[in-house]
């Protein structure tokens, strides 16, 4: 046990892999342990590296391993899974990330503090809340539909004409429809409730941290997609550049190159899909603005938008809006608007 250098856990909901190595690669340990058994093995290890998975729970365990004096990166699955010899297994898992975890150009994930996974779960529930609320329209408005009642699927049309259609004796809605229409009905408010309820507590949590406050001074950046920042990324020191940012955040085009022909395709879509969508939604507000009221500060996406169309235009926008999120984050400084000539 006192040679063991670097060691790879295969996380689960009640058994564990563990597998442990020297540090001439010498295989020292492999046990198989319960959940209740776990942090009482690790405590037993000499200091070491303990490579993890980054899934469900990983970020616990981290904070769990680092506390007992251990150093734990965290890495993405799809950066372990070339590492894994013949066919999938828990043995096989763990020796994959044993493997992972000692090369040397391995990228890492980034460690979440308390207050990051707060509002990170903070906004996994209004996200849930959200698609609950849409389904719920949805279902109203096909049922709706049959009695030759059309209705806008925005959240205000449905929050005011609902009411309205079920006070009206005129249409066809007969007496167990009223009934069911205005049951859904009241879900809805219950939702809509719940979901204001949940923003103001991402409002408070967000009022306590700095980086929040500065990031909110960035044009199309508001307290959504300034919190869900910070939750995601915390520290952006973490990336060289703000380009590396906007690559973790899946806003960068795909390479499909060879012999030396560079060939782009469409964005990569890694990273966290829902502050890609709060950025994108950023920056369409931006870009409707600006052809609104054209100026010489919006010379840029307009240029951007005549040659390559609204969505490449969005997507050019939200990358910048990323890059300039780095910079705000890492500079201690707030936004400041570009000079003029």
């Amino acid at each position: 046990m006192s040679e063991i250098m670097t060691v790879g856990i295969d996380l689960a909901k009640s058994v564990f892999q563990l597998h442990g190595v020297d540090e001439r690669g010498v295989v020292k340990l492999r046990k198989r342990v319960r959940r209740a058994e776990l942090l009482r093995t690790v405590a037993q290890l000499p200091t070491c590296t303990i490579g993890l998975e980054a899934c469900s729970a990983s970020q616990y365990w981290s904070r769990q391993f680092t506390r007992l004096g251990h150093q734990v990166p965290l890495m993405s699955p799809q950066f372990v899974k070339p590492y894994v010899k013949s066919q999938k297994n828990d043995q096989a898992d763990a020796e994959a990330i044993c493997e992972a975890v000692q090369r040397p150009n391995m990228r890492f994930v980034l460690p979440k503090s308390l207050e990051q996974q707060d509002l990170q779960c903070a906004h996994r529930v209004r996200q849930g809340l959200v698609s609950e609320r849409t389904a719920l329209i949805n279902r109203m408005r096909g049922l709706l539909a049959e009695y030759g009642l059309v209705i806008a699927r925005r959240p205000a049309t449905v929050r005011r004409e609902v009411p309205q259609l079920l006070g009206d004796a005129r249409n066809e809605l007969t007496p167990v429809m009223r009934e069911l229409i205005a049951d859904l009905h009241e879900h809805f408010v219950q939702i809509e409730q719940r979901i204001a309820r949940v923003e103001d507590l991402i409002d408070r949590l967000g009022s306590t941290q700095e980086i929040v406050t500065r990031l909110r001074t960035v044009p199309g950046i508001g307290r959504l997609t300034a919190t869900a920042l910070f939750a995601a990324v915390g520290d952006a020191k973490a990336f060289r550049n703000g380009r590396q940012m906007a690559a973790c955040l899946g806003l960068i085009p795909r390479q499909d190159s060879s012999g030396g022909r560079s060939r782009l395709l469409g964005i990569t879509k890694r990273g966290d899909k829902y502050l890609r969508f709060l950025l994108v939604h950023g920056a369409r507000c931006i870009a409707t603005l600006a052809t609104r009221k054209p100026s010489e500060a919006n010379g840029w996406i307009n240029g951007v938008l005549e040659r390559r169309g609204k969505q490449r235009a969005y997507l050019a926008q939200a990358n910048k809006m990323a890059r300039v999120a780095w910079a705000v984050m890492t500079s201690g400084q707030n936004y400041r608007l570009p000079a003029t000539v």
